[in-house]
């Protein structure tokens, strides 16, 4: 089992297509791969609206199969901070679901509105008309960045989270998100899994992340990733240990975003050892039903093809 449950499209901050990831998973030898934009299924519905219907694929020798898997991470509030829940999705057009979704899109586009106008007031415009350019129905706070980048304000990204969309910064807006109840209930209404993003790049002491992870078990969450990209060993064992203490089943995933970040790609996060396997979230008892419910692509043999 070789799966990446956690990557982004240009549907939200991404940079590539949904096809693309298709694309690289097939390279990387995934078997199962879950897109997990923020806040928006669009790219989920444009894989399984051109996944292939003939099943007769699956019966050509050699050919590989690709399992995707209905996803979103959805930015919630807990005590003032930005924490962010993945949703492994049975069905994607729950009410539930569908209305907190377009509520979070639309506090994201108010959001970003704002920013607009706080730039236009010091003297940097154009961000509106680059926003609406994009590609993206998720627009995050990088899109602007990327916009601070490219219109030559800023050096890169970093410096302009920092001058600009940072909470000192000269633009920043403060978000209105969903809370950890909200999230979690959502995604359980369309029979999935939640499951709690990346925990180790919250700026919590060792207490508050662990508070953080009880309160996410407490509402309902199941799940939690202990493994991903630029994860060093000692903070993975002490990811797989607050997991385990709280009986939550183990997620991985890249956190893939754009080819420009050298120390990430699709599929690419320290494997689980063998004995953390058993509680992996593949082990999950709805996680069959989960992907049944998706769709499958299949690929030619390839040489070269990465496992």
């Amino acid at each position: 089992m070789y799966v990446d449950l956690h990557c982004h499209s240009h549907y939200s901050d991404g940079a590539q297509t949904p096809e693309y990831l298709v694309s690289a998973a097939f390279e990387r030898g995934l078997s199962h791969l879950a897109l997990t934009d923020h806040d928006c299924l669009c790219g989920i519905e444009q894989l399984w609206r051109n996944a292939p219907e003939d099943a007769n694929l699956a019966d050509k020798p050699g050919w590989r199969e690709l399992n995707l898997i209905a996803g979103v991470e959805i930015s919630c509030d807990w005590n003032g901070l930005e924490i962010h829940v993945v949703g492994l999705l049975r069905e994607l057009n729950s009410p539930a679901l569908v209305t907190l979704l377009s509520e979070q899109q639309h506090q994201r586009r108010q959001r970003a509105a704002a920013i607009a106008a706080k730039l236009d007031a010091i003297g940097v415009s154009g961000a509106s008309d680059y926003l609406a350019a994009l590609p993206a129905t998720a627009l995050t706070r990088s899109h602007i960045a990327d916009f601070l980048v490219e219109s030559g304000t800023c050096k890169n990204k970093q410096k302009a989270f920092k001058s600009h969309l940072g909470r000192r910064g000269k633009a920043y807006v403060a978000a209105k998100w969903a809370s950890l109840d909200q999230a979690v209930n959502a995604i359980q209404a369309t029979g999935g899994i939640a499951v709690l993003a990346h925990p180790s790049r919250y700026p919590l002491t060792r207490s508050k992340l662990s508070r953080l992870i009880g309160d996410f078990s407490a509402a309902g969450g199941e799940a939690m990733e202990v493994s991903y990209a630029n994860l060093d060993p000692i903070a993975k064992k002490r990811l797989l240990e607050l997991a385990s203490e709280h009986s939550l089943f183990y997620s991985c995933g890249s956190d893939f975003h754009t080819l420009d970040s050298q120390w990430t790609a699709l599929g690419k996060y320290p494997r689980l050892e063998p004995s953390a396997i058993k509680n992996a979230i593949w082990e999950h008892p709805r996680w069959h039903s989960i992907v049944s419910a998706g769709r499958s692509v299949y690929a030619p043999p390839s040489q070269d093809s990465e496992s």
